[in-house]
């Protein structure tokens, strides 16, 4: 390629434990698919193939390739990793949503039939918009008596957290998706 125009570009060398991570991302299934968009560009990258290549088979834009190849020869796999976004840090984690959950499905309060978002944030001590985000992120209406139902399944919370993870962020060949 001694012909090639265009800005030079520092070679990508993979060593083999790197190769063998980013093919593991992108074949497993449970893998964010931006990561796995990442590494294919990475690995594709490191084949020699030229950007505007890699762009097009992948079908993102050519800077899209050149901002994950610049931040892989820096900060190697570590650069492809999501950087910390903007705006305040979380400040409930995982854990206090799967008890407020809990909570919310296998128990009723004192003095009610079911809970009501002022009550639970009174009893759990988040303030009344947690609690609404919660309920509204899992679909939570204890209210609706008739067509609410309790689940027993002690994996219930796991599974609700899955499938909220598939609507925001969907796989990449999804069923339906050559319609």
């Amino acid at each position: 390629m001694a012909s090639a125009t265009g800005r030079p570009i520092a070679p990508l060398i993979l060593s083999a434990e790197e190769r063998a991570y980013l093919e593991r991302q992108v074949r497993r299934h449970r893998v964010a698919r931006s990561l796995s968009e990442r590494c294919r560009v990475i690995l594709r990258c490191a084949d020699g193939v030229p950007s505007k290549s890699v762009a097009s088979e992948i079908g993102v834009h050519e800077h899209t390739v050149g901002k994950w190849r610049r931040r892989f020869l820096k900060d190697r796999i570590e650069g492809l990793l999501d950087e910390a976004r903007p705006g305040r840090p979380r400040t409930i984690n995982d854990d206090q949503v799967a008890a407020v959950i809990e909570r919310t499905l296998r128990s009723t309060p004192k003095d009610a039939t079911h809970w009501s978002i002022r009550s639970m944030a009174t009893e759990t001590g988040f303030s009344h918009t947690t609690i609404r985000r919660i309920w509204n992120a899992f679909g939570l209406q204890p209210h609706r008596t008739e067509t609410f139902k309790l689940s027993s399944d002690p994996l219930f919370v796991d599974k609700v957290r899955d499938i909220v993870g598939l609507y925001l962020s969907p796989p990449n060949r999804g069923a339906g998706a050559e319609r």
